[in-house]
């Protein structure tokens, strides 16, 4: 089979490679997938080029945690009722060095999860971090009905999807955005305003629409940029959702938090909790059938051009970056 590996750490274009690799075989309680679409996030394109140690020093790396396929193989002990299924899969690459930029890969049946009718391959392999991250987000808000929720990155990925979720579990959204036509999409996934950091003051806008009381939660995709300001973003016993940073440290002064009695939750989807773990997936899949959710569009790369999609990525992709397998 063809699949792309890296053997160190660095540019794309200097370590990703593709070659030809022996066709896994399932173990016990384990499938094998014939891959349609790998998925490329962040946390993929942060552990290639060594800003973050998510590889586990394995000595060759075939990237990526999400993807589709169809399930072609089974291992001893693994459910019959998954042969010949279309799936998505998550933590494909966590903990271990065999990821979904390949065109198989063997898996925990534990990880493999029927893909619904009329649910295309390309949003299959856009589910694993994005939807569940955003999914996580929003049930560890509790009830949203009529609470104010501030979603920085909204058109985003994860934001994409988190603004939709929590319009639709009856939140008020602020979006948080970048430019005009984010703030518009923004407004069309479901949120009642918008604000533009770059050319207004954070801090005040939400003040002002919150007549002074802040928002009840803020789900959070860059730590290191809002949590200084926690403090004056949040209401009385509000509560930051946070699953990313842009810079290792994250600061906050301590008296604004204390006095406002701010609640910190901090998690990361691949190590979700089983029980946390079970809502997710149970959430994701309600969240599949409703005919109104809306996914980001892609942006498709050949397996051979995976350096190129690994580089949109770092640019900032306005899409989900995929490979076609």
């Amino acid at each position: 089979m063809r699949a792309a590996v890296y053997t160190r750490k660095g540019p794309a274009a200097e370590v990703l490679q593709v070659i030809e690799k022996p066709v896994p075989q399932p173990g016990p309680g384990e499938v094998r997938i014939r891959i349609a679409f790998s998925g490329v996030n962040p946390s993929d394109v942060k552990s290639r080029s060594g800003v973050a140690a998510r590889t586990g020093g394995f000595p060759e790396v075939t990237p990526h945690s999400d993807g589709a396929g169809s399930v072609d193989l089974l291992g001893p002990g693994a459910p019959s009722s998954l042969l010949g299924k279309r799936v998505w899969i998550f933590n494909g690459q966590w903990e271990r060095p065999y990821g979904t930029a390949a065109e198989y890969i063997t898996l925990p049946a534990a990880q493999v999860v029927p893909l619904p009718d009329g649910v295309s391959f390309e949003v299959g392999a856009s589910i694993g971090i994005p939807l569940m991250t955003a999914m996580h987000a929003v049930q560890s808000c509790g009830s949203l009905l009529g609470k104010t929720v501030l979603v920085p990155g909204a058109a985003g990925s994860v934001g994409f999807y988190v603004t939709q979720l929590a319009a639709m579990a009856g939140a008020r959204v602020i979006a948080i955005v970048s430019n005009d036509d984010k703030a518009r999409l923004a407004r069309e996934l479901g949120a009642a305003e918008t604000i533009n950091y770059k050319t207004e003051a954070l801090v005040e806008r939400v003040q002002a629409l919150t007549s002074g009381h802040g928002a009840d939660c803020i789900i959070d995709l860059d730590a290191a940029a809002h949590a200084p300001h926690y403090g004056s973003l949040l209401r009385f016993g509000g509560k930051a959702v946070i699953y990313g940073t842009n810079q290792p440290l994250v600061t906050m002064p301590f008296g604004p938090m204390i006095l406002g009695f701010v609640n910190l939750y901090y998690f990361i989807v691949y190590k979700l909790p089983q029980q946390q773990l079970r809502e997710v997936l149970a959430g994701v899949e309600a969240a599949l059938a409703r005919p109104g959710l809306r996914h980001p569009p892609v942006a498709i790369h050949a397996l051979d051009a995976i350096a190129a999609a690994h580089e949109q990525v770092e640019r900032g992709a306005n899409a989900k970056v995929l490979i076609r397998l």
